[in-house]
């Protein structure tokens, strides 16, 4: 059986369970798809060394049917059944929202009107007015409910942008706890921030012990506008409540120095930490460490939220090896309009972990969030080597414009791989929103024979850094000629039944 893990509007990702087969141990996987209204004019295709594909480059919308045959050292078996799913369209999601309130309404409404009924019936008979008082006291209770919001539809919390406070230090106070000082012991000095030291030390809290915390300090000599843009962190960071999200302790602004206290991570940033300890980990241990991140960007990303500075450096990790999204410097809100991007004038942006949209347009969004997301992904499956290596900043920008995508690292899964090349397709709507990659994710944990395969087991590895590999786990035959301007002849193609690269890639003169 073929299951649909998710959809997209251009993408569909599927997995099933690896058969046993009694003639030999499977090479790979051949996945024949075609619309399900043009199931006769063409086809095509795609292989996977896993028992799982991401298919891209589908219309929204529609219908596709899949079958899917088995290739070992005695040649491919016969095409399985018909299996059919559907993409997803701008408006599935909206239309399921509305669907789930018609039911409630409907329901509502049907409740209302038999409750009229039985009180016409009751008046009319002239019996059991206690029961007509006691009924209506009751409706005046569910509606004051309903009115103070104790039944209301689920839902995330929206973030609010501290900016759009009139006075910035409100936010402060709303989003965050002040702290007394007396109850903040300074330790030790462990980093720089942008705006002071950064400590370790300790936090007594009330009725508690002592726990450890990171203390970021505000460097004398400041002006107001160093003030608000430090303390703004905090109104940001006390917005959010995730396991997977650093969490803010409090502040300190009635005295001097200036203070954000938020919980300690005992190994520090992300990029270190792996370069310190190189080779160290389980593949499953670091898709652990993916999945954490993910999760908390998927928090954000529901609530509306654009971090748009995600790399391994601003990522910290505990001593369970949790890791927790953190510096919320550069972030931003989203519109409530799902096409909407933040648009700034100015700033850094950190061009290796950029989208191509937000470094030439300056528009930044969720989609952006998740090709900075597959740059993390890189970091992490290289123990935080530095992505595009030793090439300029403006090499980069040329390079991503061309098409060229970072190769994988050595020992990468190759569905890690996929996942990092559909983070950074060029159009940012087809890139995987976080709860796709969440999914996604913890179906490889669940399926741990999914990460046997390597990347260099699929292909040849390109010779230079600068040769963009190509990928068959990708690309079917009709791509392919369309690439090369020969798309008309696919039928000639198919009907020959070279349906696979691998079989194009054998043809002979004969």
């Amino acid at each position: 059986m073929v299951r649909k893990d998710w959809a997209s509007q251009n993408s569909i990702a599927l997995s099933w369970q690896e058969p046993d087969f009694p003639h030999g141990a499977i090479l790979d996987y051949e996945i024949k798809y075609y619309e399900k209204e043009h199931e006769q004019l063409s086809y095509s295709s795609t292989r996977s060394k896993a028992p799982s594909v991401i298919i891209t480059g589908l219309k929204p919308a529609t219908k596709y049917i899949f079958h899917i045959r088995v290739r070992t050292a005695a040649g491919y078996s016969g095409y399985s059944q018909k299996f059919e799913f559907e993409t997803g369209d701008e408006t599935s999601d909206m239309a399921a929202e509305q669907g789930q309130i018609l039911v409630i309404a409907t329901a509502a409404v049907g409740g209302f009107t038999l409750l009229v009924i039985l009180t016409l019936f009751f008046l009319i008979t002239g019996r059991c007015q206690w029961y007509i008082k006691a009924k209506m006291k009751s409706e005046e209770k569910r509606r004051a409910h309903l009115q103070n919001g104790d039944l209301r539809f689920p839902g995330v919390k929206t973030y609010i942008d501290p900016d759009t406070y009139e006075d910035p230090s409100l936010a402060v106070h709303e989003f965050a706890k002040e702290i007394d000082p007396s109850r903040i012991r300074i330790e030790r000095v462990i980093g720089a921030g942008e705006f002071g030291e950064v400590c370790s030390g300790r936090l007594k809290t009330p009725g508690k012990r002592e726990i450890p915390v990171a203390i970021k300090t505000l460097k004398g000599g400041y002006v107001d506008r160093q003030r608000r843009d430090f303390l703004r962190e905090a109104s940001i960071m006390g917005q959010f409540d995730h396991p997977n999200i650093i969490r803010l302790e409090g502040v300190v602004t009635k005295s001097r120095p200036v203070m954000i206290v938020v919980e300690y991570m005992e190994n520090g940033s992300l990029d270190s930490f792996l370069r310190k300890h190189d080779g160290h980990f389980t593949v499953i241990q670091l898709v652990g460490m993916l999945r954490g991140i993910a999760s908390g960007m998927k928090y954000l990303s529901d609530m509306g939220y654009v971090h748009r500075d995600l790399a391994a450096r601003n990522i910290l990790v505990n001593s369970n090896l949790m890791c927790k999204v953190s510096d919320f410097g550069l972030s931003r809100v989203l519109e409530d309009d799902p096409e909407a991007a933040y648009t700034t004038s100015g700033g850094k942006i950190p061009i290796r972990w950029t989208a191509p949209e937000a470094i030439a347009y300056r528009k930044f969004s969720s989609a952006s969030d998740a090709w900075s997301y597959g740059i993390v992904m890189w970091e992490v499956m290289s123990y935080g080597e530095r992505p595009y290596w030793e090439m300029s900043n403006q090499d980069v920008i040329l390079s991503i414009e061309e098409g060229y995508r970072l190769p994988a690292p050595m020992g990468c899964p190759a569905s890690l791989h996929q996942l990092m090349l559909h983070c950074w397709q060029k159009e940012r709507n087809h890139r995987p929103k976080f709860s796709d990659i969440v999914s996604f994710l913890d179906k490889l944990i669940r399926n741990p024979s999914t990460l046997h395969t390597l990347v260099e087991d699929v292909l040849v590895m390109p010779d230079s850094p600068g040769e963009v590999p190509e990928y068959p786990l990708f690309v079917s035959v009709s791509d392919w000629l369309d690439s090369i301007k020969m798309g008309q002849y696919k039928n000639n193609f198919m009907a020959a039944g070279f349906t696979t690269l691998d079989m194009v890639s054998r043809m002979s003169i004969e």
